[in-house]
């Protein structure tokens, strides 16, 4: 994977102080995960250069998750490259499940020594991590003891946070005091939940947990809060903007004199400058910005959006808007018919026809058609109704199926494909043998065990499978279907390797191989480490790739974002909108249906615990209903894709 230069730009996006008159906390956003991580590990890297120079040690407060990763990575980079040393530094960390060993794949102490601590040159002496071992009897004096160390070495100099769905830091539940120490916590329902997929299963995670308390985190002389993705908007928006109470913990964090949030965009959406500027300030309108203010008025007040009049406007801050257009009328006009451009019953374009006010070309037709999907169900959860449509408007439809999306498969899947093809092979001494092993691994098998070679082959199997079933369903030629397999996801369990060059050379040469016309890709850019992201980068590396090679073809190559099974993309963002009739919603439901391993219970349902096909079905819906209520003609369901430009010049 290129490396990213420690040149990236720390600087926040810029933004003018009036805008700032919401938030309680002061917050800088950063356009994305990386440059932000960047600006707090080049913080605490000075905190470690300072204190060196004064003969003292640096105290710092760490965290755990997804959220800190890229910051640990820097750190590592820092003292490879830059000689920063770790010698003076003494680590407190948050918290650790209990009870929880610490060689689990799931501690706390696993996870900092593989992130950081395994990399650095701190002495082992100074590295504090709550203890998921101890008897309980002895949880109590462990959490004293804890409390008085810190205070031994001076306090806190830095405490690094991330924020949880509930609005808890640390374990630090909703209904923590202000003045909580370090102890033992139940974990709320809702956390466990987020937890889940790493452990493969509500049921196996944890109960309870040791947390530092929300007092010892406010003793900290300089706390830092950090947050990506788009599901964390909300709570940051709680957290920032919103009255403190003890149900948001983190609201507790308005009372320290020196708290930063570092937030990527995604993060900051929901905060009052970035999704509603006009309610703060004046600002600079353009197409874009008009466009989002006009829907949120219209949604604002349950009108369409050809009723707004200027009083409307002027109520709400967008008076200098009216002003600038002429009148709410013609404000109203402009932005209906923006909308009303991005409906199309033709996805791949609609030949013989004038195509200059749709959001694709009508030529080239037929189209070859190239859909990416991260793992074997992306396709037709995320966009089964346009997928159809291709292949019904008689367009050349690939599947590119990234990932084996092995390890979602239940074990019981493979015991049950194994008995059938136990009756098949009777005769086949060998097979017998290898399928007798295999049972024997599973009866043995704990939670979070990484299955063997042979079981992780079998799963993706079943899977593989269950998409060629989709594809023959969809009308997708089988060898239209493409089964990457890429490396980096090739771990046997959730947490990926980091994507390599071989992950780019296959993607680089199924797309020389294919030349599309048209690119469909998952845009989960909210989500910093999952594996749609990782999928999305790769193909964005790819095209970058292409690109400098001279390839031709790309010239005549539109590139479409969709969203997963958990979001959908803001109407205001949306630049396609395929509306879905009932019959066409019913066999994409079908299609949903033949990924047999994921109907019912899936091994990672997230914190909704619908099944996949219901969730992708009330999403486009409501996307219907949006549109209808913003003025638009009433569909059944509609799916929404945002354009990709990767190459400059070529017209929106």
């Amino acid at each position: 994977m290129p490396e990213i230069a420690f040149a990236l730009s720390t600087q926040p996006i810029p933004i003018e102080e009036e805008a700032l008159k919401f938030e309680k906390i002061p917050t800088r956003i950063y356009e994305d995960s990386d440059a932000a991580s960047l600006y707090v590990a080049n913080e605490i890297a000075q905190l470690i250069r300072q204190r060196q120079k004064q003969g003292k040690k640096a105290v710092i407060g760490l965290a755990t998750g997804s959220t800190p990763t890229k910051m640990y990575e820097y750190l590592v980079r820092f003292h490879r490259e830059e000689d920063l040393s770790f010698k003076n530094v003494v680590t407190f960390n948050l918290d650790e499940y209990y009870p929880m060993q610490p060689d689990s794949i799931h501690s706390y102490v696993r996870f900092m020594n593989e992130h950081l601590f395994d990399h650095i040159d701190i002495p082992k002496k100074n590295i504090h991590i709550p203890d998921g071992t101890l008897e309980k009897e002895d949880v109590r004096d462990f959490c004293k003891a804890y409390e008085a160390r810190i205070r031994e070495v001076g306090g806190l100099d830095i405490q690094i946070l991330g924020i949880g769905r509930t609005g808890h830091i640390g374990f630090n539940e909703p209904g923590s005091s202000l003045g909580s120490t370090t102890r033992m916590v139940r974990l709320d329902r809702v956390t466990r939940l987020d937890a889940a997929s790493d452990f493969f299963g509500l049921e196996n995670v944890p109960t309870k947990a040791i947390t530092m308390g929300v007092g010892t985190i406010l003793s900290a002389r300089r706390v830092i809060m950090m947050a990506w993705g788009e599901g964390k908007s909300s709570i940051i928006k709680q957290a920032v903007e919103g009255k403190i109470r003890e149900s948001v913990p983190a609201t507790f964090l308005q009372q320290h004199p020196n708290c930063q949030v570092i937030a990527d965009r995604a993060a900051a959406s929901s905060l009052t400058r970035v999704a509603t500027p006009w309610l703060v300030s004046e600002c600079h309108w353009d197409d874009a910005l008009i466009k989002k203010a006009a829907i949120w008025l219209s949604q604002k007040l349950d009108t369409a959006i050809l009723k707004l009049t200027n009083e409307h406007y002027n109520e709400y801050g967008m008076g200098n808007l009216v002003a600038e257009i002429g009148s709410a009328e013609h404000l109203n006009l402009k932005v209906f018919n923006d909308l009303q451009r991005t409906i199309t019953g033709w996805p791949g374009g609609k030949p013989n026809a004038d195509d200059s006010s749709r959001p694709e070309r009508r030529e080239p037709y037929p189209k070859r058609v190239l859909i990416f999907s991260p793992h074997p169900d992306d396709d037709v959860i995320s966009m089964g109704g346009t997928l159809l449509r291709l292949v019904d408007q008689g367009h050349q439809v690939h599947v590119a199926y990234q990932t084996s999306g092995n390890i979602a498969v239940f074990d019981d899947e493979v015991i049950r494909f194994l008995d059938f093809a136990t009756e098949v092979q009777k005769e086949n001494k060998l097979l017998q043998a290898q399928f007798q092993e295999v049972r024997e691994f599973l009866s043995r098998k704990k939670p979070g065990d990484v299955d063997s070679p042979e079981i992780q082959d079998f799963k993706a199997l079943i899977r593989k499978g269950e998409a060629l079933a989709a594809c023959r369903y969809c009308g997708v030629p089988e060898s239209n279907a493409h089964f990457m397999n890429l490396p980096f996801y090739q771990t046997g369990t959730v947490k990926k390797k980091p994507y390599s060059e071989a992950d780019l050379e296959r993607t680089c040469d199924l797309l020389r191989e294919l030349r599309p016309h048209q690119i469909f890709a998952a845009g989960d850019l909210s989500d910093p480490h999952g594996t749609h992201r990782v999928c999305l980068q790769i193909i964005f590396q790819s095209l970058e790739r292409l690109k400098a090679e001279g390839a031709d073809w790309l010239k005549d190559c539109y590139v479409w974002l969709y969203r997963g099974a958990w979001q959908e993309w803001d109407i205001a963002d949306m630049e396609m909108a395929v509306p879905i009739g009932p019959k066409d919603l019913e066999r994409k439901r079908n299609a949903i249906f033949k990924h047999q391993s994921q109907k019912d219970s899936a091994m990672f349902p997230g914190h909704d615990d619908r099944e996949f096909w219901q969730r992708a079905e009330q999403r486009n819906k409501e996307t219907a209903e949006r549109y209808n209520a913003l003025g638009m003609a009433e569909y059944e369901a509609i799916e929404g894709f945002v354009r990709y430009h990767f190459l400059p010049g070529i017209p929106a």
